[in-house]
């Protein structure tokens, strides 16, 4: 399901997309009984209209600052923020208001044993 822009009707309310951040201190560090609850966590977000988009992310070393304020661009090696914990993967789900976003991300943080970030977007 393609994301749509924040304020769609998708239904007979309006929806809003939140982003859940997994909060974590070593990449890829999910044991399979984690892997196997994230997936059936990410099916039925699915199932109930919920899930926009998921994905983990490389480590905090494999990222590039980049900007391109100036004439010519820079970039920097590494991390925007030198940080023990960082954002290790997201959700960006859909529902109708913060309670429901509350609920999803209190699931999400229990299925992938981590703290996470709730964050509405604009």
């Amino acid at each position: 399901m393609p994301p749509r822009p924040c304020g769609t009707p998708t239904r007979e309310t309006i929806d809003v997309q939140y982003m859940i951040s997994v909060i974590d201190n070593t990449t890829n560090s999910a044991t399979s009984a984690e892997m196997a609850a994230i997936d059936e966590f990410n099916e039925r977000l699915a199932k109930a209209g919920r899930w926009v988009f998921a994905g983990g992310l490389a480590s905090p070393t494999a990222a590039v600052v980049v900007d391109g304020r100036d004439e010519e661009a820079s970039r920097v090696s590494g991390p925007f923020l030198d940080s023990i914990d960082y954002v290790s993967g997201f959700w960006i789900v859909e529902v109708e208001d913060l309670e429901a976003a509350i609920s999803i991300a209190a699931e999400a943080s229990k299925c992938c044993n981590r703290r996470v970030e709730l964050r509405p977007f604009l």
